[in-house]
């Protein structure tokens, strides 16, 4: 536990203290807050009820009154977007947040102990990722009831075996390092050795991964909506809000579709950003490249 303790709040206070420095960190952390701060005020911030059916205009355009139009059944689609925010970001939230903490501490344990755990753990993890990924995910929430939940766990597995590679591939190098060779003199046990000596140290790897690992999640999880494997309607899902417009596009009813599609799209943009400004930073060779 002190091991994620310290994984966890030296993302975040690397990450604040970053913010000052770069750019595009800054740009994609704020549009970021502001996803969540939306998400969190969305029940005090939305004008109509976003489930329930009213005697609003049907397909409305968007207008004053409906910033975003409305929806074949009569609802508010602004108040749908803006609810609709909470799915994704607790999905991809918690789905990372288990997968990176099973892959590290599988990545951590193999790389250090090697030998035929090493290679069990090893052929495991890439057996999980020869799938495609989105395939994985439809195959585990499909056997399973839908729900955040489901998505959770499903969208986690498809994570856990980047995180052990990228994790095994640190402690295999650090672990030949002289200082753990004399901590290892010193009579440590594997156990202080794995998470007080090693583990601090891979933390930079694991955060350089995360933010692009969110904003995947953010579209697998999307696309599980729209195929039908998301929360179950009506309740506001952007993934399934587009598979449900879809049907009126042709027709001209483009704001069923695009809006939806707009906030997957500056959610995830906003999460890369962080990830790409994150990766500038661990990286100065990077950062030359780029600029130099």
């Amino acid at each position: 536990m002190l091991f994620f303790r310290k994984l966890f709040s030296g993302i975040f206070g690397n990450l604040r203290r970053a913010m000052g420095r770069q750019k595009l960190l800054a740009v994609g952390t704020t549009v970021v807050v502001i996803y969540l701060l939306v998400t969190i005020l969305a029940p005090w911030i939305v004008p109509y009820d976003p489930v329930n059916y009213r005697s609003a205009p049907r397909l409305a355009p968007p207008s004053l009154a409906h910033p975003m139009g409305t929806d074949q059944l009569q609802r508010d689609l602004f108040s749908r977007v803006i609810s609709g925010a909470r799915a994704p970001i607790i999905v991809a939230f918690g789905s990372i947040a288990l997968s990176m903490s099973a892959g590290t501490l599988f990545g951590l344990i193999a790389g250090f102990v090697g030998g035929a755990l090493d290679r069990a753990f090893s052929l495991t993890m890439d057996a999980l990722y020869s799938f495609p990924s989105i395939i994985l995910a439809i195959v585990l929430v499909s056997v399973l009831q839908p729900g955040v939940d489901t998505m959770i766990l499903a969208i986690s597995v498809v994570y856990i075996p980047t995180y052990f590679r990228v994790t095994r591939s640190e402690v295999l190098t650090i672990k030949e390092e002289t200082f753990i060779e004399a901590v290892e003199a010193m009579g440590a046990s594997r156990i202080r050795i794995i998470f007080k000596h090693i583990a601090p140290n891979v933390v930079n790897a694991i955060m350089a991964v995360s933010s692009f690992n969110i904003a995947d999640a953010i579209l697998t999880e999307a696309a599980l909506a729209y195929l039908g494997f998301g929360l179950p309607p009506p309740t506001p899902d952007w993934g399934f809000d587009i598979q449900n417009g879809q049907k009126f596009l042709q027709a001209g009813y483009w704001w069923l579709v695009t809006f939806p599609g707009l906030m997957i799209v500056f959610l995830s943009l906003g999460f890369g950003l962080v990830g790409e400004g994150i990766s500038d930073l661990l990286n100065p060779k990077r950062q030359q490249q780029k600029f130099g």
